[in-house]
């Protein structure tokens, strides 16, 4: 049995062991419900710190590789057992990080242990398909191989969840990981790697570093061992990656940001296309690369769907993360507070109207409450550009293909959705939307774990995550010519 989270706060997991950082540098993680409070201290760590890791990871490489599948499935299955068993303590250390509401921390908690179930049983699934050659009955066949050490780089708006959907698949295809955790909610992800401790993972197979990109994650990037990189974050920064790995010829992976559109027609069930566009822009105070940005409505509809919908605001709870009922807490930092209110500052002075919020909503909390804007121009920054917080912007619309075409008119393409009752337009939706997900009658928001996650344009870059599209990332199918 391993130590609390509360002792593992300040330490690194490298090569099956909880160490400090080399040059025993820490920070502090204050909670953004209040700030006063002291969450923890965390390792502020280095590039030595990653290449201790890298080592470890692939000095575990050959054993791991070398077990079958079923073997690696065997540990994320008592990894799943552990995590559910505490859905609680890890949800409760998420709201207290990184202000998450409590209800929408249980889930993810519950989701993380439910990506280790699902690719623990993908020992059992094919490893390749078998030919016969075009000139005599030998046999080719194709078959699936670790890439090696991988690298994986996690955001901090869904700390169980995304460095679950990373190591999993990771790991069950015998890779060995290094993860670089985000600063801003690093206890989440310690709960999981004890998890995977517990579950008696062989030592240097999962590696844990907590620092920052320019450290940390650059020697990650750079280091010729490390042969893959799946990085979940920004649009710049993981642009940057994408040019330092592939000069190296890495495998890169990446998630990025959205500026998601919902598109609710004048056919459409108002009552649930309301809740679902304050689901989709508010939850989790907006902090969701899949969060509704923009609304458009069907001009016969507008007014109406405008009044249901700060309606539905004005009844919302907003606050305490941790009181089960709240549906709006905090943004998870000071300075991510005040990105927020910088994007709602410049859409006031490109001429946008705020109908609902606005304004800092605690004078101690870094609380925003839902923001809605309209008569925001096409070309204006919100339009445009993605404010990672709960702010939304609506827009009229006089036909389904200016709607799709206004919707389509931005460089992201990560999610989408349309609200309405005709099969036709649900199509012409479904057949001209440029994003990887796309909802008919549902949030933009949301993910299931079997089926695969990820966007186009500047949205993503490389294979899909989750489900099974995640083998294509996490091996390498190579062809065999067998002659007698």
């Amino acid at each position: 049995m391993s130590e609390t989270a509360a002792e593992l706060r300040a330490a690194n997991f490298i090569g099956g062991e909880w160490v400090p950082s080399r040059d025993g540098d820490v920070y502090e993680r204050h909670n953004p419900w209040r700030p006063s409070e002291v969450i923890g201290e965390f390792p502020s760590s280095t590039a030595e710190d990653a290449d201790a890791a890298i080592e470890a990871a692939s000095r575990a490489l050959r054993g791991w590789a070398g077990l079958s599948g079923a073997q690696r499935g065997a540990y994320l299955r008592k990894a799943a057992d552990v995590v559910e068993a505490r859905v609680e303590e890890i949800a409760q250390d998420m709201t207290r990080e990184m202000g998450k509401p409590l209800r929408e921390s249980r889930i993810e908690a519950t989701r993380a242990a439910a990506i280790l179930r699902f690719f623990s049983g993908e020992g059992w699934r094919p490893v390749g398909e078998l030919y016969e050659q075009s000139a005599a009955k030998s046999l080719v066949y194709t078959r699936r191989r670790p890439v090696g050490v991988v690298g994986l780089i996690t955001p901090w708006n869904f700390p169980a969840a995304i460095p679950t959907w990373k190591m999993a698949p990771a790991l069950a295809y015998g890779n060995t990981v290094v993860i670089k955790l985000a600063q801003d909610s690093p206890l989440t992800g310690l709960h999981l790697v004890r998890a995977l401790e517990e579950a008696e993972l062989p030592d240097g197979v999962l590696n844990l570093v907590i620092g920052s990109g320019s450290k940390v994650g650059n020697a990650m990037v750079t280091d010729p061992r490390v042969r893959a990189i799946s990085f979940t974050g920004s649009v710049p920064v993981g642009q940057g990656v994408r040019e330092r790995a592939t000069k190296l010829s890495k495998r890169v992976q990446l998630e990025l940001g959205g500026h998601n559109p919902l598109i609710v027609a004048e056919d459409a069930s108002l009552d649930k296309a309301v809740e679902a566009a304050y689901a989709g822009a508010f939850w989790s105070a907006g902090q969701k690369c899949t969060a509704t940005r923009r609304i458009f409505v069907a001009e016969p509809a507008y007014e109406d769907f405008r009044e249901r919908f700060l309606e539905r605001i004005a009844q919302g709870k907003v606050g305490d993360p941790s009181d089960p009922e709240t549906e709006v807490g905090p943004i998870v930092s000071e300075s991510q507070f005040d990105d927020v209110m910088s994007g709602i500052a410049r859409g006031r002075e490109e001429r946008g109207t705020i109908i609902a919020g606005g304004d800092r909503a605690d004078p101690d909390a870094y609380l925003i409450p839902p923001t809605v804007f309209e008569d925001v121009p096409d070309d204006a920054f919100l339009s445009c550009e993605e404010v990672f917080g709960p702010v939304t912007t609506l827009y009229r619309f006089s036909s389904l293909e200016e709607a799709i075409s206004r919707a389509n008119a931005v460089p992201f393409g990560l999610s989408a959705s349309v609200f309405t009752s005709n099969l036709a337009v649900a199509q012409r939706f479904v057949d001209e939307l440029q994003a990887g997900i796309l909802h008919v009658n549902s949030q933009t928001a949301g993910a299931d774990v079997h089926v695969p996650f990820g966007g186009s344009k500047e949205s993503g870059y490389g294979p899909h995550e989750q489900g099974r599209a995640a083998i294509e990332f996490y091996t390498e199918e190579i062809t065999v010519y067998q002659d007698v």
